[in-house]
């Protein structure tokens, strides 16, 4: 079986975009070749900074021949429907047979197909993946109509076997394959002939280029930790820059040089994030922690060992770190007068133009993280300043500079206004956390303040109807849910979810209301000084219905917001293990707007169905329920009175009733105190008792009073466990 090599050779791909568009090159192409009856052993794709290839093991050399029959219309059928019958088969009428089947004779095809040779296939398969390419972004060059994300230059496609290597022919927008490729476009510029995979790789090293982005990027760690360690320094480690670093490089060269003493003092973040964003150099700290040199990645050898590169890259560091000093001594001294101005500097800067200034979200974040406050056991003024200057620092030069830094700049600024050592960590924490595994922060005041901002975020979000759709969620609002959640439940906060996001909706609107009279009348100056009537469109009512949930009447947008947030917690749950009919089942339980108390029923129902006991009286339950509603609907009556134990006869039926008169003092008592674990515990007692009530008991008496009074009685066994959980929404 021949083996296939594929490289399509161009102008320098994005590193961001190299992984994907290997991935893509081997699925387009081995799914086109199977498609087409191509079968393979196996598939690897690998991409440079100039080169996206394939290598394809164990291809047969031809496509099988083939054999279908395709059962068509009645031969009596109207002539649209035969017509409709040949054009999907590609034949024509007289190739047709007729055959009996049961509801008379119907037309057949019979589809033959030659086997076709590999090379065939693939240039058919290969023009067409490159032809409908899925990059993110691609270009036009030159008067052809090929695109590409930078101008393609060749391509190389061989297949290959013990007689020889052969290419594969055919031609798309001026290109046609061959079996050359290029070597390093510095130290190795130049054709090189291949004949297959082992000898194209081979000759690639030799010509200094590293195929495997995976070597690359350990050739670049192994390097620079090797150049650190050499003087006792250590690499600040960031996989997401090895592997952008690895896609810039063909060849990888770590150079190490020192920072310049004048920008020392710098935090460390500061200096971190300007040369990862500006150069792409890794940083290096000292045993202290300080950073103190850096590292960056050279595409090639040079005579002098990297000097005049190094140097170079230190000139352009300077230069951009003494842009980030001029920046932080600036806002230093802004912070050290008087931070707040900063936060009504952001009266000028919109949130989202149905929402307000960010000046106007932070004072609605302010408020609600006071209410919060005595739910996480913090100062409410001091709850109340973080929130106002949380993010004072998107104002400043730096953040302005760096996004990315928002939160971390604001702690130190934070702390050269002398504010608390809470109050400055709130700045960095309330974004927190910002994925499923990133940290969730402790600090009381950090926690009522990240609450308070992911609620804020997304009530106003459902206020003005923008949800996540299918995969699209612009505004972050999954990850906030989610944020929601993990405050809560991390630190067993126990609060009404819904009352907070049903009073802070509340909020949301008359800032909207604001926000609207505030652009009314600056449409109506800006139409009087151009001398023409103002246009404006209203931001839409800011009344809607209220609906009841558990006895309170809530607005129904806030109970849409506590159902998406039910969703992201099943996501959550199920992630640890727990049964979505176990989650079901807990949030069909009053006060489901309660997650610590939610998630906690839900793992006292999980621990309860996972012994035997727990297992069968959920089946006694299933069976005392339906007998009761099958009994209910025949009847058309309601059997939820009281059963008199003296219509009980005696053994199974009196024991139930003694087990439910134990069990249901015991059951009241736990679930007074919230202790989910020992009121199931309780409830499974009643296994015994309920089995060997079915077991020797009719309910079904001829005697119709013996009947109703065990129809209520299996009403109360219902009771009594629904008062638990809701245990319906148990599957199996």
């Amino acid at each position: 079986m021949p083996d296939l090599l594929i490289e399509l050779f161009s102008e320098e791909i994005p590193a961001r975009m190299q992984a994907r568009a290997a991935a893509d090159l081997k699925r387009l192409v081995t799914d086109g070749m199977v498609e087409a009856g191509l079968t393979y052993g196996s598939a690897t794709a690998f991409s440079t900074p100039r080169r996206l290839a394939l290598a394809v093991e164990g291809v047969l050399a031809e496509s099988p021949a083939t054999r279908e029959e395709r059962k068509g219309p009645r031969t009596d059928a109207p002539e649209k429907a035969l017509e409709g019958f040949l054009r999907s088969t590609g034949l024509t009428k007289d190739q047709l047979e007729a055959r009996d089947d049961k509801k008379g004779q119907v037309w057949f095809a019979v589809i033959a197909r030659a086997g076709r040779p590999a090379g065939e296939i693939i240039a058919e398969v290969l023009s067409d993946t490159i032809r409908n390419f899925p990059w993110p972004k691609s270009m036009r060059w030159g008067a052809g109509s090929l695109k590409w994300v930078r101008p393609l230059q060749s391509i190389l496609c061989v297949l290959s076997d013990e007689a020889g290597a052969a290419i594969v022919d055919f031609e798309i927008d001026g290109f046609k394959p061959g079996d050359t490729t290029q070597g390093h476009r510095f130290m190795a510029p130049g054709p090189i002939r291949v004949t297959g995979f082992d000898d194209y790789a081979a000759k690639l090293r030799a010509a200094h280029v590293v195929l495997s982005a995976e070597d690359r990027a350990e050739a670049i760690w192994h390097d620079a930790t090797q150049l650190a360690f050499a003087q006792g320094l250590e690499v600040v480690e960031d996989k997401g820059l090895l592997n952008e670093v690895a896609g810039l490089v063909e060849w990888p060269v770590a150079l190490m040089g020192a920072i310049d003493t004048d920008f020392l003092e710098l935090p460390a973040e500061v200096l971190q994030t300007s040369m990862k964003e500006h150069q792409k150099f890794f940083s290096v700290k000292d045993k202290r922690g300080k950073i103190t040199h850096f590292i960056t990645i050279a595409n090639r050898e040079t005579a002098d060992n990297g000097a005049t590169i190094l140097a170079g890259n230190q000139k352009v560091l300077s230069a951009r770190l003494a842009d980030a000093k001029f920046f932080w001594e600036n806002d230093l001294r802004v912070a050290s007068v008087d931070i707040t101005q900063w936060t009504d500097a952001l009266a000028n800067v919109t949130f989202h133009n149905k929402l307000g200034s960010q000046q106007a979200r932070i004072k609605r974040v302010s408020k609600l993280a006071r209410e919060i406050a005595p739910l996480v056991g913090a100062d409410a003024d001091e709850v109340q300043t973080a929130a106002l200057v949380a993010k004072a620092d998107l104002s400043s030069e730096m953040v302005y500079e760096f996004p990315e830094l928002q939160g971390i700049m604001g702690e130190y600024y934070a702390q050269k206004a002398e504010l608390s050592d809470e109050i400055a960590a709130a700045a960095r924490e309330h974004y927190q956390p910002l994925g499923p595994s990133d940290d969730v922060p402790s600090a009381p005041v950090s926690v009522a303040v990240a609450l308070a901002d992911k609620i804020d975020t997304l009530t106003g979000f459902w206020a003005i109807d923008e949800k996540p759709t299918g995969s699209k969620d612009p505004f972050a609002l999954r990850r906030a849910a989610l944020g929601v959640i993990r405050l809560v439940l991390e630190h067993d906060l126990r609060s009404s979810t819904l009352d907070l996001m049903d009073v802070h909706l509340q909020l949301v609107k008359k800032s909207r209301s604001e926000t609207s009279t505030a652009q009314k009348r600056k449409a109506v100056n800006e139409a009087q000084e151009k001398g023409v009537g103002p246009s404006f469109v209203t931001t839409g009512p800011y009344l809607t219905a209220k609906s009841d949930f558990d006895g309170r009447f809530v607005d129904t947008i806030a109970l849409d917001l506590l159902a998406f947030i039910h969703d992201r917690l099943k996501v959550f749950l199920r992630d640890k293990g727990i049964r979505h009919d176990v989650i079901d089942a807990a949030l069909a339980m009053p006060n489901a707007d309660d997650l610590t108390l939610l998630v906690k029923r839900a793992e006292a129902l999980q621990t309860f169905l996972g012994t035997e006991d727990g297992e069968n009286l959920t089946q006694g339950f299933k069976r005392a329920h339906n007998i009761l509603k099958q009994a209910e609907e025949k009847d058309g009556v309601e059997y939820s009175y009281g059963p008199d134990p003296k219509l009980a006869e005696a053994g199974a039926e009196t024991d139930l009733f003694k087990a439910l008169d134990a069990v249901e003092a015991v059951i009241a008592t736990a679930m007074k105190k919230e202790d989910f674990g020992a009121a199931m515990a309780a409830m499974a007692t009643l296994r015994g008792p309920v089995d060997a009530f079915f077991e020797g008991v009719q309910v079904n008496a001829e005697n119709a009073i013996l009947r109703r009074n065990r129809l209520n009685l299996l009403h109360r066994i219902s009771e009594t466990c629904l008062s638990v959980a809701d245990l319906t929404r148990i599957e199996g």
